[in-house]
């Protein structure tokens, strides 16, 4: 099996689906001849031609507005939302129509649209491209939120989504588009909607998503030098949740430590402390704690924007922090 970018991973799923299916199409701002800003669709225009590679204005709610009419007329349409920070543009387009439609309509209609962003920090990109905004959606119902960490799970993730008959928000953190890895040729498939164990542990349960799983893995690896079992499990989907293995996870090991870059209120370490407030307490030696993103918006200041942003020592002392008796 060769060894890819979580990039090169993401632009072969858009190929091989727009060979396998000709109502697969994609729009969105210089993703044609440009090939997008972060070269994610390089090379497609140039194979498939204007009428499936579209460029569009600088507006991302005309973006989301024409993928919902084709996609209601029977295309599957893959939106790119250049930087997800812009995603507010069309957030009436995905919140009260794209979630909407099937369920409007008595199920007469389906929305079968994919929208790629890429989020997160670490670029010093600045407060307006560089936020992590799955928390932004997570009390939208009909929407699906995908967040791979690999370039495995990044192509196998994306043919599901674009298959899948529902909205799907698909989120690619910037940080990982470099990070090589085992991926098939041939197309295939990881199932939305169930995480996986990334490196199994006894005494605490780390739950990460994206960029994060990595920085938990790493930790894990230290603190297994000091005698402490890190299980870490990374979500995949983040709406909806895999309760059964968040659950299983967390009775197996008794503790708790949820990481994201989103910001801490509201975000998916809340819903996820809900989930084992309400379903896993007893299960439970320790409550769980959180490491995200404070309350702030990103700051240009490289000084800053790592202050902000959860940290490798901010898992360390939240993982040390559950395990003191």
């Amino acid at each position: 099996m060769r060894t890819i970018s979580f990039l090169q991973a993401i632009n072969e799923a858009l190929r091989q689906e727009m060979e396998r299916d000709e109502t697969v199409f994609l729009l969105g701002e210089d993703i044609a001849k440009m090939g997008g800003d972060f070269g994610a669709t390089r090379g497609l225009w140039q194979r498939f031609g204007s009428e499936r590679v579209k460029d569009t204005p600088l507006s991302e709610a005309a973006i989301l507005g024409v993928a919902n009419g084709a996609a209601f007329v029977g295309m599957r349409p893959v939106a790119e939302i250049m930087f997800a920070d812009f995603i507010t543009e069309c957030y009436d387009q995905i919140v009260n129509n794209a979630t909407k439609a099937h369920h409007m309509f008595g199920g007469q209609i389906k929305c079968p649209i994919v929208i790629r962003t890429a989020c997160g920090g670490g670029f010093h990109a600045g407060p307006h491209h560089s936020q992590s905004i799955e928390g932004w959606f997570m009390n939208v119902p009909g929407l699906t939120i995908v967040a791979p960490s690999t370039p495995y799970d990044a192509k196998g993730l994306l043919i599901a989504s674009i298959r899948d008959d529902n909205p799907i928000l698909f989120l690619e953190h910037k940080m990982l588009y470099g990070k090589k890895g085992k991926v098939p040729e041939e197309p295939y498939i990881v199932p939305i909607g169930v995480a996986n164990i990334k490196r199994a542990g006894n005494d605490v349960t780390v739950i990460a998503s994206m960029k994060t799983v990595h920085d938990s893995l790493d930790v894990a690896s230290e603190l297994e030098k000091e005698g402490i079992s890190v299980e870490v499990l990374d979500l995949r989907t983040i709406l909806p949740l895999d309760k059964p293995t968040i659950l299983k996870s967390v009775a197996k090991t008794g503790r708790a430590v949820i990481v994201h870059e989103a910001s801490k209120t509201g975000g998916p370490g809340a819903e996820i402390c809900a989930l084992l407030a309400e379903e896993g307490f007893g299960h439970l030696k320790k409550p769980p704690k959180r490491v995200a993103a404070l309350d702030a918006p990103l700051a240009f200041a490289p000084g800053l924007e790592d202050y902000i942003l959860p940290s490798k020592e901010d898992i360390r002392k939240a993982i040390l922090e559950v395990m003191r008796s």
